[in-house]
This record gives structure tokens, C-alpha cells and sequence, in this order.
């Protein structure tokens, strides 16, 4: 499954709390993405997650739905490693 970094710029601070993403995990459920993670920056208004989709175009939708931004969407290769090697999606 294809591998996505969404970049998401937040018009106000996000607070994550616990059981705040159950309605989201069911958008994504229904639009066929999966989320796996996320990074929050500092001053809590962008975040990066990584995500598993069939194409970009489901993960626009999923977050049409949701609400939520989705300023970039960006296929990945896989990862890089701190040995320089890359570890590609499969």
C-alpha cells in the first residue's frame, strides 16, 4: 500500500487529547486510508502525518470529510535509515 506524508497547517493551536480521533480513524475507515502517525510542531499548528492509502485522492477526501486541513500530500519512496540505507515501501 502507497505511503503518504500529509503536511496540515491549523488555524488555531491543536491540543490532542485521549478519544479525540475515534470519528476520525471511522472517516478515514470508510474512505479506505489508514492513519499510522503523526508529528505536532512546537507551537501546535502544523503537523505531519504518515499515512496508507490506495491514492492521494482518498486522503483529500478522508480529510474534506473530517474537516481538517491537507495543505500537502506527498507519495513517499520508503524510509531512510541512519545507515544510509533505504527501506522501501512494500
Amino acid at each position: 500500500m502507497p505511503l503518504y506524508v500529509i503536511e496540515r497547517t491549523y488555524a488555531e493551536r491543536v491540543e490532542p487529547y485521549l478519544g479525540a480521533f475515534d470519528k476520525l480513524n471511522e472517516i478515514n475507515a470508510n474512505e479506505g486510508v489508514r492513519w499510522l502517525y503523526s508529528f505536532l510542531s512546537l507551537d501546535h499548528r502544523k503537523s505531519y502525518c504518515l499515512y496508507e492509502a490506495p491514492t492521494a485522492e482518498l486522503i483529500l477526501s478522508a480529510a474534506a470529510v473530517a474537516g481538517i486541513p491537507a495543505d500537502r500530500v506527498v507519495e513517499v519512496a520508503g524510509r531512510i535509515l541512519p545507515s544510509g540505507a533505504l527501506e522501501p515501501v512494500v
